[in-house]
């Protein structure tokens, strides 16, 4: 045999090397967990045929002792690489449980570390499929340095490129840190959890008995902490999710997003929208209902959808075109702004002012949320994350009032003054400083008090601070609102409205940065 033949022998025992690695009884351990294996996730995320593999035959740092030896692991526990999703590319990082536990260790990270800059430095989104056991151990600090590497490159990357973290198995400890700094969280129900301290630290600590799921599960980040920005029931539709979220962001800030060609040329009037406002002002209804009548078709994509529930935000597309919507929900506490509805609120905004995409917020919200709990918690402090995001953004900002808007709330919700470039109110709006049941209480508190009939005189006052005050005509004359609006014609308004604001362009003020209230 030639040397070209030993030489290529030698290529394709390599190649076999790393094919056999990972053996037929652990892929079954994984899909006894109800999990994929790393390569099966990349493998349904990409386009096919697509996925290039960067610095697959690395090997781990050596180790030694007493606390484990090197393990002859072919490309470290970890796939990195890139590829297209739906025709666009990006570069991903899966994390092999069947390998080490998918532990970070030196080598490991570097070549997590090394696609994050070929990400950046290409302009693509950067993807984590997390699916590890955490720290190397035997490797000891040089796998803390191998973290923190990453996670001043998720710093670096923040608002130049998507970054999206989905979780797929454990992460634990320092893991967590960065998904939390990325923009996206996705998690499978049952088979991923997240914590700092795992529950036997919880026990030992604490002496609490708390199992995985109920310490750090998927529903637990969704509901409750709102660490997690994605649930799905099994690993295939969070793959899904992950391409779906893509659709609507471009690649990186000096892009627009992707435009989506609508096949309905029509803009819609809709006379449904008149009508969706109960007449009784302290009935609820579903915000839903208008953002599925005004945007696109089908084309609504909520984020966070189980946290802080009175607020929704996501993405959806008028005339095709991304559009990141912000809206009170009526539904849940009235639609009141509270701590981590500011908190969801801001995150969102500030991400699609990174990212060129448009605002639109629908506004039907009473005020902040009273209360002992949120006072001392800091809802003044939360709720100015709200405010400032707003001003800040750059982005084209659109506001309808729909029916409440009060006091404070009112200035926070991308009022005309705090920057807003288009603000509409419907006929059944209400602006003011509180509500006409509170004005009334405090404005005419002696005279209820000596009136005969006190709930009868109420209401007649009430009903007069309504139409007098409160309804959007004046602040449509003050110059407050742009324009109060048949709520039939919103969609073709909106429309219009975002076409005007396509060039829009800010001088924004020289400074190394804003300093927001965290």
């Amino acid at each position: 045999m030639d040397v070209n033949g030993k030489l290529f022998t030698k290529f394709l025992e390599r190649a076999g090397a790393y094919q056999e690695q990972q053996g037929e009884i652990a892929i079954e351990k994984q899909h006894l967990k109800g999990k994929m294996t790393a390569r099966e996730r990349i493998n349904m995320l990409f386009d096919e045929n697509t996925f290039d593999e960067i610095d697959a035959f690395s090997m781990p740092a050596e180790t030694s002792g007493d606390f484990g030896k090197t393990v002859n692991a072919i490309g470290d526990g970890v796939i990195t690489g890139y590829g297209k999703i739906s025709g666009r590319l990006a570069f991903v990082y899966a994390q092999d449980f069947t390998v080490m536990g998918g532990s970070l260790g030196s080598v490991h990270a570097s070549k997590i570390a090394k696609i994050q800059d070929m990400a950046l430095k290409m302009g693509a989104p950067m993807i984590g499929l997390i699916d590890s056991g955490g720290a190397r151990i035997q490797e000891g600090v040089a796998s803390l340095a191998g973290y923190a590497g990453i996670f001043n490159r998720n710093v670096g990357s923040s608002g130049v490129i998507p970054q999206i973290s989905v979780i797929m198995g454990p992460a634990a400890g320092g893991a967590v840190y960065s998904p939390a700094i990325t923009d996206f969280v996705f998690m499978t129900n049952k088979t991923s959890y997240m914590f700092v301290t795992g529950p036997n630290v919880v026990k030992e600590v604490l002496n609490e008995d708390v199992t995985f799921e109920e310490l750090g599960g998927a529903m637990v980040h969704m509901k409750k902490s709102g660490v997690a920005h994605f649930v799905y029931g099994d690993e295939e539709n969070t793959i899904r999710g992950v391409k779906k979220l893509l659709s609507y962001l471009p690649s990186n800030n000096l892009e627009n997003p992707p435009y989506i060609e609508y096949c309905d040329s029509e803009i819609r009037i809709d006379e449904r929208l008149r009508d969706i406002i109960p007449e009784d002002p302290n009935k609820p209804y579903d915000m839903k209902d208008v953002i599925s009548l005004i945007m696109d078709r089908n084309s609504f994509f909520e984020v966070s959808a189980d946290y802080a529930q009175n607020i929704l935000i996501g993405f959806g597309r008028l005339q095709g075109k991304t559009i990141g919507v912000l809206a009170n929900q009526p539904k849940i506490l009235a639609g009141t702004l509270d701590i981590n509805s500011s908190v969801k609120g801001a995150r969102f905004i500030r991400f699609c002012d990174s990212f060129n995409i448009p605002l639109l917020t629908l506004e039907d919200v009473p005020g902040f949320l009273p209360g002992v709990d949120q006072e001392h918690n800091g809802v003044i402090r939360h709720g100015a994350k709200l405010l400032y995001a707003y001003a800040d953004a750059t982005v084209p900002k659109i506001t309808v009032i729909l029916r409440k808007s009060y006091g404070g709330a009112y200035c926070v919700m991308n009022s005309k003054n705090l920057g807003g470039d288009f603000n509409f109110a419907w006929p059944t709006a209400e602006i003011a400083v509180m509500g006409p049941e509170g004005a009334v209480s405090i404005l005419f508190r002696k005279k209820l008090a000596e009136s005969g009939d006190p709930a009868k005189l109420k209401k007649e006052l009430t009903a007069k601070y309504r139409e007098e005050i409160a309804n959007p005509y004046v602040a449509d004359d003050k110059g407050y609102i742009d324009e109060v609006i048949d709520p039939a014609v919103t969609r073709k308004k909106l429309i219009s409205a975002f076409e005007a604001l396509e060039n829009k362009h800010v001088n924004v003020p020289s400074r190394k940065h804003g300093n927001i209230p965290l």
